[in-house]
């Protein structure tokens, strides 16, 4: 962690002993000068704990004092039963163009957002197209320990998994050329599969995945 980050880190810290994590956020957005509005998922705690043969742990302890390597038998949400979705959350899925899920992993990064009641019903209940881009490219995951969380959630390692974990809401997943084989079955579960690279090795095609994202609704 470089300077930077610890500092955002106590000013963070100290300033939630006084207002909520949404007025933290926008506050520490304008300082720093980020045009978007970010929005918390909830002002009340939610933590994702990693169930272990060990017993349970939290996910920076998985991830990073285990480095990812213990047994997983299980993930749950601890908090997720009486949060609350953050002010304006809701508000913002139901008047969006366009919902994008980023290809994060959708057990840790995903999940606790989905786990706040009201959330997945206003994605359900959205207008606007909702479309992901999977994390998964061959049977593995681009980064981080994707694979063994989703299998540990009862997930395939594909992008069915994927499209399984975002049903029904899920209309349009991107996926990668060595998944075309699982296209059919999107299809058939209602999800249009849109083949296309997705790997972002450079700012280029970060920019090329963004607009084809954008570019066909």
């Amino acid at each position: 962690m470089g300077d930077r980050d610890l500092a955002t880190h106590l000013v963070r810290t100290r300033a939630l002993r006084d207002a909520p994590l949404s007025t933290v956020t926008a506050r520490l957005s304008a300082s720093l000068g980020v045009a978007a509005r970010i929005l918390p998922m909830s002002d009340d705690p939610v933590r994702t704990m990693i169930q272990t043969p060990g017993g349970r742990l939290t996910f920076q302890e998985y991830f990073v004092r285990e480095k990812s390597l213990v047994e997983v038998t299980g993930v749950d949400y601890e908090g997720a039963s009486t949060a609350r979705p953050g002010p304006g959350v809701v508000d913002a899925i139901r008047s969006a163009d366009l919902v994008v899920v980023c290809p994060s992993n959708p057990v840790t990064s995903v999940g606790p957002i989905l786990s706040v009641a009201g959330i997945a019903d206003a994605l359900c209940a959205a207008a606007a197209p909702v479309v992901g881009v999977s994390p998964i490219v061959g049977g593995a995951a681009v980064s981080g320990p994707a694979a063994a969380l989703m299998r540990a959630r009862g997930l395939r390692v594909s992008p069915l998994g994927v499209a399984a974990a975002y049903a029904p809401w899920l209309r349009r997943l991107l996926i990668a050329p060595s998944d075309e084989a699982h296209a059919t079955e999107l299809e058939r579960r209602g999800v249009e599969a849109d083949v296309t690279d997705i790997m972002m090795p450079s700012r280029e095609r970060e920019i090329a995945l963004a607009r084809r994202v954008l570019e066909r609704r």
